[in-house]
């Protein structure tokens, strides 16, 4: 059973195979010193799972494990995912097919 409570005691359960996650902070500033705005950064591929789905069925309808665990930090695709605002934080909702890597620590 996939977690549905998130560090900001928000609710949100994602359903099947889709999980929330939360971009982790851009770079502030560059090599030279100088800070960028909040429009001119980028939008960072990493991010944290703060929620997830109980997982896709296959065919013969046996549950597929979630690749991923709370916590975790992944690599997603660019342009992938829903952005959600909840409770004035920014978050994405993406399947776990746009989770490229897990970044060990």
């Amino acid at each position: 059973m996939g977690q549905t409570q998130t560090e900001t005691s928000i609710r949100l359960k994602p359903l099947a195979d889709r999980v929330l996650v939360r971009r982790l902070a851009a770079e502030e500033k560059l090599k030279g010193g100088i800070i960028l705005p909040d429009t001119a950064k980028k939008k960072q591929e990493q991010a944290e799972v703060v929620a997830l789905g109980e997982g896709k069925k296959n065919k013969e309808g046996t549950l597929i494990p979630m690749p991923v665990k709370m916590g975790d930090v992944i690599l997603m695709e660019k342009y992938s995912g829903q952005e959600v605002t909840l409770d004035d934080e920014e978050y994405v909702i993406l399947r776990a097919d746009d989770i490229i890597a897990i970044v060990e620590k």
